[in-house]
This record gives structure tokens, sequence and C-alpha cells, in this order.
């Protein structure tokens, strides 16, 4: 039987390039800042986004919140759509680990404009928390891989300066966004003060994320980073499969957005479908007639496996382990699901 993994682009293993730039991998301590590899990873991705410097971190929740700890205080306010993963899918880190609370917006599927975010700013009042940062996600994982445009951000990034206020990216699947604007990633830098860029998810390598920043935040957070145990000694076997996927894996994304586009199709054809959100990127998120369980059931009979975001809301995410002829397979079930 096809089997199928459409559960995230999360659980993709590392190519044979991957594994061999692994190997032969030349690291040192890290957290010394020694690993040369770590550091030409963190020189890569910087110059990549127009940043001065980077961080590596075991995962995107740790780069999301370090930032946010850099540019908030205890008692300040961040704005953030609903769905946001810094707030639905991080544990509650945001009060945890700074003190800090969410102004909760509800962005056409998780995108935010400068219209709607402007009225949430706090005037200065001691009865008000201090309103300090806005947090924008792209793709949007609860929008179905819904993404910004570099002039969606402008406005956004022109009104966090004029208010005093911070601009972190939670670029879970940034270079989704890319591949799907045609933005060059570079232009980010004029307008982010923090940027997290996740390297486990549509670009396959198998750990980590880079916090991107001013020279002065990044210092501040590799203190966060020790603190949270987030200094990972030799740390360049793992940063040597990002380099690789930055290098080798970011062009072939449109891929995947063909393979969504295609599942997204005949999805729309069945009548166990009941809606299928517009697919931009990665992500095809559908609403079912029968429970999503139900559905899952019937997925997992026939070797797919995928994940429910609500009682009739299924998930599917696209990536590189995803060949044309499981593509295939999972159009032909999706055809039979209604039998």
């Amino acid at each position: 039987m096809i089997t199928v993994d459409l559960r995230s682009d999360t659980v993709t293993k590392p190519t044979p390039g991957m594994l061999n730039a692994m190997f032969n991998a030349k690291v040192g301590d890290d957290v010394f800042g020694e690993d040369e590899t770590v550091n030409a990873l963190e020189e890569k991705a910087a110059a990549m986004f127009g940043m001065e410097a980077g961080i590596y971190c075991p995962s995107g929740t740790m780069t999301n919140q370090i930032a946010i700890k850099c540019f908030t205080q205890p008692l300040d306010e961040l704005i953030a759509d609903q769905t946001a993963h810094v707030y639905r899918y991080e544990g509650g880190g945001i009060a945890f680990n700074s003190a800090v609370s969410p102004r909760l917006l509800n962005g056409p599927r998780g995108i935010l404009t400068a219209d709607m975010i402007e009225p949430e700013i706090n005037a200065d009042n001691i009865h008000y928390p201090h309103t300090s940062l806005v947090v924008l996600e792209n793709t949007v994982n609860k929008g179905g891989g819904s993404c910004y445009t570099l002039e969606q951000i402008n406005p956004i990034a022109q009104l966090c300066r004029a208010k005093g206020l911070k601009l972190h990216l939670d670029g879970a699947r940034v270079f989704n966004a890319l591949a799907h604007t045609g933005d060059k990633a570079v232009g980010y830098g004029q307008y982010f003060d923090g940027i997290s860029v996740c390297l486990s998810k549509g670009l396959g390598a198998p750990v980590g994320s880079v916090l991107l920043a001013d020279k002065a935040t990044i210092k501040y957070a590799r203190r966060i980073r020790k603190v949270l145990g987030g200094g990972m000694r030799q740390a360049g076997f793992l940063a040597a499969a990002a380099i690789y996927a930055l290098d080798n894996h970011v062009e072939r994304l449109k891929t995947d957005h063909a393979h969504a586009a295609i599942l997204a199709e005949a999805l729309s054809k069945s009548s166990a479908v009941s809606q299928v959100l517009p697919v931009e990127t990665n992500i095809v998120l559908f609403d079912t007639i029968d429970t999503a369980e139900a559905v899952l059931q019937k997925l997992a009979a026939q070797g797919i496996q995928a994940m429910s975001t609500d009682k009739h809301r299924i998930r599917f995410v696209l990536h590189l382990d995803v060949q044309p002829e499981q593509v295939e397979h999972v159009v032909k079930v999706i055809g039979s699901l209604a039998n």
C-alpha cells in the first residue's frame, strides 16, 4: 500500500545531501561561539534577510519566545492575531517567559492590517498594559498557509515605528510565503526588528530555527537562550543540514504548492467535503460533512495520515517527502471518500 504522511512538513527525513553535509561538518562549542558551521548558518541567514546577526536555536517556539522576551518588559502587551502560533501553540510562553499579556485580533485568515492594529494600541494609562510589540506570522498556519506580501507589511511597520512598537515576524514558513508572493527575503530586514526563520518545516532540515535581529538584540538573545536551555554545543552537525536546505530546498517549495493545489481541487469536487479554504502555499484546510475523525479513519485505512484542527476540519501539509505518485494516490482516495 502507498503511504503518505500529510500531518505536517516537520515529518521529513534528512536527504542524502543533508546527511553528507552533516557527516562532514566542522564543529566546535557553539555556547563558546566556536562552532564555525553554526556561525556560518547565522551569518548566511542574516544576510539573506537583510539583518545584522542571528542566533541558532532548537525550535521556532524558542526563537519566538526569545524575541518576545527581548522586545518586551513584564506588564507589557503584544498584539497578534487570535490564531497566532505564539499564542495558541507555544504552551502559554508569552505569559510564563515574559509576563506579557496578548491583545488578540481577528484578521481574515490570520492576516492583520495597520487599520486593525492601530485602535488596539493602548494609551499611556496606568490602567492599561503598555503595548510594546506586534507579532505577525508568515505563513499563517491556522489560515491555511495564507501569507503577507511586503506591500502589506509596509504600513504595519510604519505604524509600529510611529508608535514606538517593535515588530516581530514568526517566519515559520516564510520561504513558502516568498515562493508564493515573489518577494525577496532581503526586503524583510527593513521592516522587522526580529525575524524567526524556521528551517525544519518546508525546507526539511531536521532541527532548528534562526532568530535574526540587530547585534545588540542577538547579544541579549544569547543570554535568554542560555536560560531556556537552548545552548546546543556541537550544533554544527545540525546547522550543516540547515545550510544545505537553504542552498538546495528553497526553489523546490513551488512543487509543494503545486501538489497542494492538486489536492485542493480534488477535495472541492468531493461530496464528502463542505468547504476548502483558498490554497496559496503548502497547507490545505478543508471542512468535512462527516466528523473529521471519521474521515481521518477512512484516510488512514488507505495509508494516508493527516490531522484535524477542529471537529469538522482537516489539514493536509505538503512537503519534500511527498512524491507525485503519492499525490495521485491521495487524489484517488479523496474521490472515494463519499462511498
